[in-house]
C-alpha cells in the first residue's frame, strides 16, 4: 500500500488524443518526496535540452504534494513544472487553493501533459473517468468565466485551472487561474501553446497514511496553534498598514525610482474603504484555518481575487493613487490570465519608451493621455499581440526591449535570467539577497527568500529575545544573527549558509505541499513559522512512513535544487547569467560581489562556471546527471573544470 499518494500518475498526450494511468516508482518518492522534486526527475529524463519550450515534446506537469490530502494543516499546494519560452529553463510555479488536494482525491499525483492539441480543448477528470473534450465554446472566455462555465456544465464541485485570453495567445506573462491562486511565472503560456484551455478535476477517493493515529496527534493541536498565532498566514493581505514598506521602498514603475511619502494617510483610507466596499468575503485554502485572501466584487458584479500584494502594484506602476483602478487591473488581468509581478512592470516598461520618445504615437495609435487609461490600453494590446508594440511586450520585458531596439535595451532595468524581477530599489548591495537573486533557480526573489531575516535587529534585548524563542534556525545562525549589527555586511560563510537554508526550506515546501506563508517564506517575520527542517520529519515520516530527520530531509532538497540547477545548466546557464539587475541596489561592489559568488559556488560544491561537479553530483545520488554532463563536454572527463569552448 502507498501512503500519503496514490501511486498513480495521469498521463495525457494531446498530440495523440492518448490517457493513461501510470503506476510510479516508489524508490522516486524515496529520493525526491514528490511535488516538484518528482517532476524535475522526470524532466531531466523526457525533456532533453534540444526540446524547444513550444515543441510538442516539451511537457507541462502538474504535481501534488506529498502531504496534500493528509491532516497536514496547510499541505494544499500544486506545482507546475515546464521549460520556459521566455528564458528557455525550468519554470517553478504553483497553485494554492484545491486543485492540487482535488487531483489526489481523483486518484493522481501528478498530471503530466505532453503533445498540442490541434483544437482547443479541456480535460475533465471525474475519478477514473477522463476525457479530452472540445473547448470551442471557451475559446477567447476569461480564466474564472471558464471556471464558472465548467463548474456548471460538469459538477459545481470540481476545481479548475484554466487560461485566460493571454495564455491562448502564448503572451510569455501568462498565468493558470484557479480561485483564489494563480500558477504564474511563464506556466501558462506553454498550456495555451498546447492548446489546453482547462483542467476541470472532481475526486472523491481516499488517500492512506502510515501512522494515522500518531499523525492526528501532531496536527490537531498544529491545526490549533497557526489559527491562533498572527506570526503565520499572509498578513499582506490581512492588514493594510503592512502596504507601507512596500510602497516606500518597491519601485513598480519598471524598477526606475522609488516613491518616498508615497503611502500618505489619505492613500491608506482609500485603501481601506475600497477594499472594505468591494469584499464579499475573506477566503482561505484547502485545510488551512488562515483566511488570508480577499474575494471582491465590482459595481458591475465582476469578481475576483486579491493575490499577495497585488492590491499595491497596478496603481503604484501607473503612478496613480486611488485603489479602485488597481482592483479595475486586478479584475481584468485575473480574466486574461497574466502574472501579477511580471505585468504592472511590463505596462510601465512601455509607458516609459514612450516618454523617452523611443515608441510614438505612430506606434501606439490614439495613446491615451491620462496613465490609468495608458495601463489599460496597453493591457489590451499585449494580451491581444496587437501590432508590433502588443506583440513585443507580449515576449516580456527583456525581449520586448530588444524586439522593438532603439535603444529601448537600456530601459530593461530590472530583469535577471531574462525575466522580471520583485522591484526592490535600495540602498546598499544586501549579499545573501545578491546571491539569491543571482543564482536562484525560481525566477523569484519570493520563492527563495523566507527563513532568516532581512535585516539586522538594531536593538540588542529585541534580538535576544527573538533568539530565545527561535526553534526553526540550526544553532550557528542564531549566533550570527545575534552578531549582526546594522551596517555591517555578513560574512560569505555566512551569506551562503543563510541563501542555502533559505533555498532548501522552499525546496522542501515544493515536494511536499505545504505554504510558504506558515513554512520557508514566514519564518523571516518573527522567526516562527509552524512548520521547519526539525519538526517537519516528523509529520512527513508518520503521513508516508519514511524515515526521515532533518539531515536526510536536507539531503533530499539538495539533490532536488541541484537537479534543477543542473537541467537548467543543461540547457546553457552559466555564470555569466547570474547578475542581479545593475540598479538593484544604489551602492554596489563588483569585486565583492564576486567573491561572494566564488564562495557560494565552493559551498554548493560547483565549478567557478556554476556548474555541479562530478563529486558533488555523485554524493546526492545523481551520477546519472554527472554521466551526461561528462558525455556531453559539460563536465571534463574527470568530472571537473568545464572544457574550453
Amino acid at each position: 500500500m502507498r501512503y500519503a499518494e496514490t501511486g498513480y500518475n495521469l498521463e495525457i498526450d494531446l498530440s495523440r488524443g492518448s490517457i493513461e494511468r501510470v503506476e510510479t516508482d516508489p524508490r522516486l518518492t524515496e529520493l525526491h518526496l514528490g511535488g516538484q522534486g518528482t517532476a524535475a526527475k522526470i524532466i531531466w529524463d523526457r525533456v532533453p535540452p534540444e526540446t524547444e519550450p513550444f515543441s510538442p515534446d516539451n511537457l507541462i506537469i502538474f504535481s501534488s504534494g506529498l502531504l496534500n490530502c493528509t491532516p497536514v494543516p496547510g499541505a494544499n499546494r500544486c506545482i507546475v513544472n515546464t521549460i520556459s519560452p521566455q528564458t528557455n529553463l525550468f519554470v517553478n510555479s504553483m497553485l494554492g487553493g484545491y486543485f492540487g488536494t482535488e487531483m489526489k482525491y481523483a486518484g493522481y499525483d501528478r498530471i503530466i501533459i505532453r503533445g498540442k492539441s490541434p483544437n482547443l480543448v479541456y480535460l475533465w477528470i471525474n475519478n477514473d473517468k477522463v476525457e479530452i473534450r472540445d473547448a470551442s465554446h471557451l475559446q477567447g472566455k476569461g480564466a474564472m468565466e471558464t471556471q464558472g462555465i465548467l463548474q456548471a456544465e460538469l459538477d459545481a464541485s470540481a476545481q479548475v485551472a484554466a487560461i485566460g485570453l493571454a495564455g491562448e495567445n502564448r503572451v510569455y506573462g501568462a498565468s493558470i487561474e484557479h480561485a483564489s491562486s494563480a500558477a504564474a511565472r511563464m506556466a501558462g503560456v506553454v498550456m495555451g501553446d498546447k492548446r489546453l484551455k482547462a483542467i476541470a478535476i472532481r475526486g472523491t477517493k481516499d488517500i492512506n497514511v502510515a501512522h494515522p493515529t500518531e499523525l492526528w496527534g501532531l496536527c490537531e493541536p498544529k491545526y490549533k496553534s497557526i489559527a491562533d498565532d498572527p506570526e503565520n498566514g499572509d498578513p499582506m493581505r490581512l492588514d493594510p498598514s503592512n502596504d507601507a514598506w512596500h510602497m516606500e521602498n518597491f519601485a513598480w514603475g519598471n524598477a526606475r525610482e522609488r516613491r518616498r511619502g508615497y503611502f500618505t494617510k489619505d492613500v491608506y483610507k482609500n485603501d481601506v474603504t475600497t477594499t472594505d466596499k468591494a469584499r464579499l468575503r475573506w477566503v482561505g485554502c484547502y485545510n488551512c484555518p488562515k483566511m488570508c485572501k480577499q474575494m471582491l466584487e465590482l459595481e458591475d458584479g465582476r469578481k475576483f481575487f486579491t493575490k499577495c500584494f497585488n492590491r499595491l502594484i497596478y496603481m503604484m506602476a501607473a503612478y496613480v493613487e486611488d485603489f479602485s483602478f488597481s482592483y479595475e487591473m486586478l479584475a481584468r488581468t485575473t480574466e486574461y490570465g497574466m502574472d501579477g509581478f511580471a505585468t504592472p512592470q511590463l505596462l510601465a516598461f512601455a509607458v516609459e519608451l514612450y516618454e523617452a520618445g523611443v515608441l510614438t504615437n505612430e506606434d501606439l495609435p490614439d495613446f491615451p493621455a491620462d496613465n490609468a487609461e495608458r495601463f489599460f490600453y496597453l493591457l489590451d494590446i499585449t494580451v491581444r499581440r496587437e501590432g508590433f508594440v502588443g506583440d513585443a511586450l507580449a515576449d516580456g520585458v527583456y525581449w520586448a526591449a530588444r524586439k522593438i531596439g532603439r535603444g529601448a535595451e537600456k530601459y530593461d532595468h530590472n530583469t535577471t535570467k531574462k525575466v522580471e524581477q520583485v522591484p526592490l530599489k535600495l540602498g546598499k548591495v544586501n549579499f545573501p539577497y545578491y546571491l539569491m537573486y543571482a543564482t536562484g533557480e525560481k525566477m523569484s526573489i519570493t520563492q527563495i527568500e523566507g527563513s532568516y531575516p532581512q535585516a539586522p535587529e538594531p536593538d540588542l534585548e529585541k534580538r535576544k529575545k527573538l533568539v530565545e524563542g527561535w526553534e526553526a534556525a540550526p544553532e550557528r545562525f542564531k549566533k550570527w544573527f545575534l552578531e549582526w549589527e546594522p551596517r555591517v555586511d555578513p560574512s560569505i560563510e555566512e551569506s551562503v549558509n543563510i541563501t542555502d537554508w533559505n533555498e532548501m526550506m522552499h525546496y522542501v515546501d515544493d515536494s511536499i505541499g505545504t505554504c510558504a506563508w506558515l513554512s520557508s517564506f514566514r519564518g523571516q517575520f518573527g522567526c516562527r513559522p509552524a512548520y521547519h527542517m526539525y519538526n517537519l520529519p516528523e509529520f512527513i515520516s508518520y503521513a508516508s512512513g519514511l524515515e526521515l530527520d532533518t539531515d536526510k530531509l536536507w539531503k533530499i532538497a539538495t539533490r532536488n535544487r541541484t537537479l534543477v540547477r543542473a537541467i537548467n545548466n543543461r540547457r546553457g546557464l552559466r555564470r555569466i547569467d547570474e547578475a542581479p539587475p545593475a540598479d538593484h541596489w544604489k551602492i554596489r561592489e563588483p569585486e565583492k560581489e564576486q567573491a561572494y559568488l566564488d564562495g557560494y559556488y565552493a559551498f554548493k560544491g560547483w565549478t567557478n562556471e556554476g556548474i555541479p561537479t562530478k563529486e558533488t553530483l555523485d554524493k546526492l545520488g545523481l551520477d546519472y546527471v554527472s554521466e551526461d554532463f561528462i558525455q556531453r563536454g559539460i563536465l571534463t572527463s574527470d568530472g571537473g573544470e568545464i572544457r574550453e569552448g
